[in-house]
């Protein structure tokens, strides 16, 4: 029965951390269009949101492939939700 517990467990972690990962793309991506210096928006957060991603990811999985799995289905449904949330904006704004 603890096993279902520590599923369960990494998954919301996992979805807490997918949330933020794609909360933070997402807010970069609004920043960095209007930026005079994109770069190092689009830069600082790539790396930024990886590190905090793979270091979240080692010492909370612990060399457990069941936990990353677990960690992994809840990055993934964070993403699908946040898809179907955040607005989404045109690509095509007033070009000519």
């Amino acid at each position: 029965m603890n096993d279902i517990f520590a599923f369960a467990a990494m998954t919301v972690v996992g979805f807490c951390l997918g949330a933020m990962f794609f909360a933070v793309l997402w807010w970069t991506t609004n920043k960095g269009l209007t930026s005079n210096q994109p770069v190092l928006w689009f830069a600082g957060s790539f790396f930024g949101r990886t590190i905090v991603l793979l270091v979240s990811l080692y010492h909370l999985c612990n060399a457990d492939w069941h936990r990353l799995i677990a960690c992994l289905i809840g990055f993934t449904v964070a993403r699908m939700i946040l898809l179907r949330i955040l607005p989404s904006q045109s690509l095509q704004r007033g070009r000519p």
